[in-house]
């Protein structure tokens, strides 16, 4: 089930199913005085361990877990400290044992960062790839971002 994001130019956090937010830490900076590019991986990571680890309700199967297989990520604008980075994320595709992520960053409601990520079920003991559950499916196959017209 594929669902391409809007256009990139006019996205905002609406857009995306789950959202959630990280602290611009002064350690973030670099000596340009901006956050540093790596610092993006970071706040993309936050986005997408809220949403694929509820512990209330988990997604992986037992005895399984999620490893990023390819990760795709797009600068598009600084982010300065201090204040906070909001994050989005929205489903792109469903397979048997993957799923692909898409994600924003947003920074006083300005897009700052895009990435497509792509995220297999692993076996943990076999380390080789684990089908989803049915369950997780159908809650992945929900989380797919809106369309604007």
């Amino acid at each position: 089930m594929v669902n391409q994001p809007a256009a990139k130019k006019n996205l905002a956090l609406a857009d995306f199913p789950f959202q959630t937010f990280d602290k611009v830490r002064y350690g973030d900076t670099d000596r340009q005085g901006h956050v540093n590019n790596a610092a993006f991986s970071t706040f993309l990571e936050t986005g997408r361990v809220e949403f694929l680890y509820d512990p209330q309700s988990p997604l992986a199967a037992e005895e399984a877990a999620f490893v990023i297989v390819n990760l795709n990520l797009n600068l598009l604008a600084e982010i300065n400290w201090p204040g906070r980075v909001e994050i989005g994320t929205a489903v792109t595709k469903v397979g048997n044992s993957s799923v692909s992520l898409y994600q924003g960053l947003f920074q006083d409601g300005r897009l700052v960062a895009t990435a497509e990520t792509v995220i297999v079920q692993m076996n943990e003991e076999t380390r080789k790839s684990h089908p989803l559950t049915d369950g997780a499916k159908a809650f992945l196959s929900q989380q797919q971002m809106s369309q604007k017209e």
